[in-house]
């Protein structure tokens, strides 16, 4: 998870290319690989390979992008003024700005991208308020504030504005018409998978987290925890470091040196992943302790290839941008109620998240992952 959010915050220091088909067939063929692509040598001292996964949930949304495509032609397009606005302004969200300029160029719609700077809720609620002065016809938005976002969501229903959540779940009650993003339950599960490869089946873990209250941190720890059940993996502490990456270095620390037992880590928020890393490989424990993170932050990558990191869990910001830029002409152009039956078929079981995709990358098919963001455009 990235950079803090107040609320159901998406935690964290926290992040165009081939044509529909083209970008379905790259999913396939990667995804071919990704399967196969966990080594059966151990995992840098581990006992057991962890198998990598970098599949998301691209095939389906890919057919999804072709049946709302089909049912939006012979429209005119080329009056939509769409918008997708995000949290913050980092890294995570390059793929996002590349999938939704993907999208609206597929479409023949025009639209803006915005991210307030420094994840400033003023700034987010002031660049909506602007954009619909610019008379927008579709709004994607990750909330920074759940509270303060409901009048601004409300006002653009009124207006006939399509609102989708993305990245982070809003409340059904708020009217947003959609959540495209992670269900992070899923993400925090197979990152206690993970580690259950990654410790061979036995051992402590100490959770490192931004927030033990965010919504979606709780998700992930309960999948993560509920992944574990079961096996001889437990979770002995959570440490709350408050979106303080030094003090997530000081909780790994003390984590391992005062319980010599501690041979997991799991990094919960982009930061944290990091943070352990440093933490384990100063100690000269790299390999002797597991670390299962979050995100794809730069040092995760290179902590990943060096194998200090074990696994990394990731989401797919391109279709929150791709995918949103049709699912926000859908709504527009055809209405709720045929949009939704289209969509239907491909939701999560409680009916309103769509999910971009949960992948877990591995130094086996870190290589795989790579060439698959840079088919899309994404480097």
């Amino acid at each position: 998870m990235r950079r803090a959010r107040t609320a159901t915050a998406r935690p964290g220091h926290r992040r165009a290319a081939a044509l529909m088909l083209a970008l379905a067939a790259t999913v396939g063929a990667c995804s071919k690989q990704g399967a196969g692509d966990a080594s059966s040598a151990p995992d840098n001292g581990g006992t057991t390979a962890i198998k990598g996964d970098i599949a998301f949930n691209d095939a389906n949304l890919a057919t999804l992008q072709a049946a709302l495509k089909k049912a939006l032609a012979g429209k005119d397009l080329s009056k939509l003024r769409q918008s997708m606005v995000v949290n913050v302004s980092v890294d995570y969200w390059n793929a996002g700005k590349a999938g939704f300029q993907k999208g609206l160029s597929d479409l023949g719609a025009q639209g803006t991208y915005q991210a307030p700077a420094n994840g400033r809720l003023d700034q987010q609620l002031s660049i909506i308020q602007t954009l619909r002065g610019q008379g927008i016809t579709g709004l994607s938005v990750s909330a920074i504030d759940p509270t303060a976002i409901k009048e601004p969501i409300a006002s653009a229903k009124q207006a006939g504005i399509p609102v989708i959540a993305i990245d982070s779940p809003l409340p059904k009650e708020d009217g947003v018409d959609l959540y495209l993003g992670t269900p992070n339950y899923q993400a925090g599960h197979k990152a206690g998978e993970a580690m259950k490869q990654a410790l061979g089946g036995q051992g402590q873990v100490v959770i490192l987290v931004g927030s033990l209250t965010a919504s979606n941190a709780v998700e992930r720890i309960q999948g993560f925890e509920d992944a574990l059940k079961g096996s001889g993996v437990q979770v002995v502490q959570k440490l709350s470091d408050g979106m303080d990456s030094s003090k997530a270095l000081s909780n790994a620390q003390t984590a391992f040196q005062t319980n010599p037992n501690v041979n997991g880590l799991y990094g919960v928020y982009s930061y944290d992943g990091p943070s352990a890393a440093q933490a384990v490989q100063a100690a000269g424990k790299t390999g002797k302790v597991k670390i299962i993170s979050d995100d794809s932050d730069p040092q995760t990558m290179k902590f990943l290839q060096s194998g200090v990191i074990q696994a990394t869990v990731l989401q797919q910001p391109y279709q929150q941008g791709y995918t949103g830029a049709y699912l926000q002409a859908a709504l527009k152009v055809l209405g709720k109620d045929a949009t939704m039956k289209i969509v239907k078929p491909y939701l999560e079981s409680d009916g309103t998240t769509l999910s971009s995709g949960v992948g877990l990358v591995t130094k086996q098919n870190l290589a795989a992952y790579q060439a698959k963001m840079t088919k899309m455009g994404i480097h």
